[in-house]
């Protein structure tokens, strides 16, 4: 896109999330969905499509694009960016980098309007962050496959229409071999959804169990036409995904540094503003310096990976550090809150429960420590 016209989208949803979404968190929080107003405002502005190709009806956004836009998703409610982020994310993605011509156009434009959501369904009970303990099973019979299994913590899962289902096609092979992945669509005989979980955090964002009891998809289901294509496909989404995170937790972080200088700005101890407390001041230069490194960091890793460069060890680094940043940040904001920090109806307590999944989905720190040291070990012959 052109940078005047880019700057254009990035200036209207700067607007549309501080004058609409940010007044309307209480009530998310409350009522655990997001409003039908704002999620109808966010596809008229094309929010559902901004990473998949104009080509489709989406805006084409390159990763530097993507990664600015979601540090201004990243300002409110994790809910909201939640609720468009497979469409463009894990489970677009999936479409864009392996689908056939015909799964494209069958699917990408209903995804980039919001008419469909889609759901990455990858993680079960034994196969969360590493795949290669994954059980659902994909059998070949006449006309198409069989797929039995059950998957766990799925974004979107109650609302999607479309489901990226991760399965092994091939039950001789053990690991990250033998994966395929499938388009099934909601309405599909034997699948159901579980009741949405009871989550810590990031309420209005649902996660639930999907069941597949003998579910029969028809050949053309299987993305690109070929099998074993699965875990590079969830690698390849995950990657761009990762680096998406990173730069939700800037935008973020950059929120509750300004909640905390406001805070401190505006409650006096003592006779006098705290902010005039050194130890309050330290607090709030930490939590602007980690801001500022972590957006450093993402638009670095951004620009890396649109000229091709590295799209594996970079993205992880991000995640890791703006992950883990974002709550060392919402930590202090709640300690610079005070007891009010503690309280249901200061924004600081409720993003500090939203900030720590962060550290846990689409990999774990763990996961990511072991991706980073396995390509820098690479380099160096191990």
């Amino acid at each position: 896109m052109e940078t005047e016209a880019f700057q254009e989208v990035l200036a209207a949803v700067r607007t549309f999330v501080r004058k609409e979404v940010v007044p309307a968190e209480d009530v998310i929080e409350q009522t655990d969905e997001i409003p039908d107003a704002i999620r109808a405002k966010a596809a008229d502005m094309g929010l559902f499509g901004f990473a998949l190709p104009e080509e489709y009806g989406g805006l084409g956004f390159s990763m530097t694009e993507d990664v600015q836009l979601a540090m201004e998703l990243g300002y409110t409610t994790p809910a909201f960016r939640s609720m468009l982020g497979t469409n463009n994310g894990i489970a677009g993605q999936v479409l864009v980098n392996f689908g056939t011509d015909e799964q494209k156009r069958r699917h990408l434009p209903d995804l980039a309007a919001g008419a469909k959501i889609a759901s990455f369904a990858l993680t079960e009970s034994e196969a969360g962050s590493d795949p290669s303990g994954l059980r659902t099973r994909a059998v070949r019979v006449e006309g198409g496959y069989r797929i039995t299994g059950q998957k766990r913590f799925i974004t979107n899962a109650d609302r999607a229409d479309l489901f990226m289902v991760f399965a092994r096609t091939n039950a001789d092979t053990e690991g990250t071999k033998g994966i395929s992945v499938f388009a099934v669509e909601s309405g599909a005989t034997g699948l159901s959804v579980g009741p949405k979980d009871e989550k810590m955090g990031q309420r209005g964002a649902h996660t639930a169990e999907v069941f597949f009891d003998d579910v029969l998809v028809p050949e053309s289901a299987l993305i690109g036409g070929v099998e074993g294509e699965g875990f590079a496909a969830a690698m390849r989404s995950l990657a761009r995904g990762r680096l998406h995170i990173a730069a939700v937790c800037v935008g973020l972080a950059q929120r509750l540094v300004e909640e905390s200088v406001n805070h401190a700005a505006a409650s006096r101890q003592g006779g006098r503003p705290i902010a005039e407390f050194q130890q309050v001041q330290a607090m709030l230069a930490d939590s602007q310096t980690d801001a500022m490194a972590g957006r450093a960091m993402v638009l670095d890793a951004a620009r890396a990976y649109d000229d091709g460069g590295d799209r594996r060890m970079t993205p992880s680094c991000a995640k890791l550090f703006c992950s883990e940043m974002v709550c060392r940040v919402a930590d202090r904001a709640v300690q610079i809150h005070g007891g009010m920090g503690y309280m249901r109806t200061v924004p600081v307590e409720r993003f500090y429960r939203d900030a720590r999944l962060f550290r846990l989905y689409e990999g774990t720190s763990e996961v990511q420590k072991v991706i980073i040291a396995k390509q820098l070990l690479r380099g160096a012959g191990r």
